[in-house]
């Protein structure tokens, strides 16, 4: 059994505690062997995390992740806007190279930032899970599903081709990629496809995750059309379970988050997407005293700018603190817990946390830029301070693949080239 010491360090435990300790992995299982106190762990290979704090790998429960392609491409507009006049016209010229070349861009920056795990649904899904395969991440992955603007033939060929990839590529890339089935949201799938797709994905255990309540434009219609909340309207339609995750959740109102609640249902923060499309703020803070498993996503790289998950959670705490105009709401111990544990339990990941039996997935922060001096607090730093560019390792499934912020499996020259040639063809033919 091949193992992995990261030592020196310091380790962020389940309960948010710091403590002086290494920890030992085992390498080819990918899983978290022992915590101990230092020099009690002896491992085949050593990772140096002295002056550093060894925390659980970052858990992007909800992103696009090729749209990094589309970065700067597009912004100051609200959401249906945005996705009309710019995002869904270029989308419409991509093709598979592209999705290959900005989904290594964006998965280079999530391994540079500390995230070990994301839930991906975009196109041309299979280049995305062999580029995971590739990098060494481990990600949940489907194909969006949609109805607006195809005709029904098309619309089926769309849902078939979705349920085919979650059938044929569940446990690709080393079991490090599970898939699930993505109705893109309530508004832009028509009910009579939840009613025939939902129940196949239900009978073959196909978690499910859809857009929902990001806009006051997605909920209006369905009150008006069904005289009912779109969760209730989801639940109707068996959306809602232990195994389904929403997007965005922004504007749910009490009985919706009992709904939630009461069906096992994830929601998936994506504060600055919200922020930036207007779309509002989600009640994080509410939904948790609910009961409600909340995780974070930084959705696309079109709609945020970046795929930093530490960006996302400073955004997470101080927007949780303004959507209530209380200081002590969504503090920082809860927007880590967001981060990793919550984020993983949506998707169903063993990863989050640091303790044997769990996934090996996890990041080293170094502390000792002078942004994380003094170090008081340092679970309010990873919340308020840290920065993306302060981690320094990142190992996912007992693999090293960043190491003194070298990128061990992805040439990142060629993989920024590459993007930006792709990017620069894409929106020249989207504009012919």
């Amino acid at each position: 059994m091949p193992t992995l010491t990261i030592g020196g360090g310091q380790v962020l435990t389940p309960e948010m505690a710091v403590e002086t300790a290494d920890v030992l992995v085992d390498t080819e299982a990918g899983e978290i062997l022992a915590v101990e106190e230092p020099g009690e762990l002896d491992g085949d290979e050593y990772l140096d995390a002295s002056g550093g704090l060894v925390i659980p790998g970052l858990v992007n429960a909800h992103t696009h992740v090729a749209m990094t392609l589309f970065r700067g491409h597009a912004d100051d507009k609200a959401l249906d806007a945005w996705l009309q006049e710019d995002i869904w016209p270029v989308e419409a010229e991509l093709t598979a190279e592209d999705v290959r070349a900005g989904t290594r861009l964006g998965i280079a920056e999530m391994i540079r930032t500390g995230t070990t795990a994301f839930a991906d649904m975009y196109f041309f899904m299979e280049e995305v899970a062999d580029v995971v395969a590739e990098s060494g991440l481990r990600a949940m992955l489907g194909s969006g599903c949609i109805t607006v603007g195809k005709d029904e033939g098309e619309a089926h060929e769309d849902f078939e081709r979705g349920l085919a990839f979650a059938r044929e590529y569940d446990g690709y890339g080393d079991g490090r990629v599970q898939t699930m089935f993505n109705p893109h949201s309530l508004t832009t799938v028509g009910e009579s496809f939840y009613e025939e797709y939902i129940p196949i994905a239900r009978e073959e255990g196909i978690p499910v995750h859809v857009h929902a309540n990001e806009t006051t434009n997605e909920v209006e219609p369905i009150v008006e059309d069904h005289d009912k909340r779109p969760l209730a309207y989801a639940d109707d339609l068996g959306v809602l379970g232990e195994d389904s995750f929403i997007a965005h959740g922004v504007h749910v109102d009490d009985r919706e988050q009992a709904l939630l609640a009461d069906t096992g249902t994830a929601v998936i923060h994506c504060p600055a997407s919200n922020m930036k499309l207007a779309s509002g703020m989600a009640p994080v803070q509410s939904l948790l005293d609910a009961g409600v498993t909340v995780g974070l996503g930084t959705d696309g790289a079109a709609s945020n700018n970046d795929l930093d998950m530490f960006d996302e959670m400073r955004d997470a705490a101080m927007v949780g603190k303004l959507a209530t105009m209380d200081a002590s709401a969504v503090p920082a111990e809860a927007v880590v817990e967001i981060a990793t544990q919550g984020s993983a339990d949506a998707l169903g990941f063993e990863s989050g946390r640091i303790e044997a039996g769990a996934n090996a997935d996890l990041a080293v922060v170094d502390l000792e830029a002078e942004h994380l001096t003094p170090a008081h607090d340092l679970v309010s730093h990873l919340t308020y301070a840290v920065k993306g560019s302060d981690v320094c390792h990142t190992v996912c499934d007992g693999q090293v693949l960043m190491e003194d912020r070298e990128l061990q499996t992805m040439d990142l020259d060629a993989v920024t080239q590459a993007a930006s040639d792709h990017a620069e063809a894409l929106i020249e033919r989207a504009d012919a």
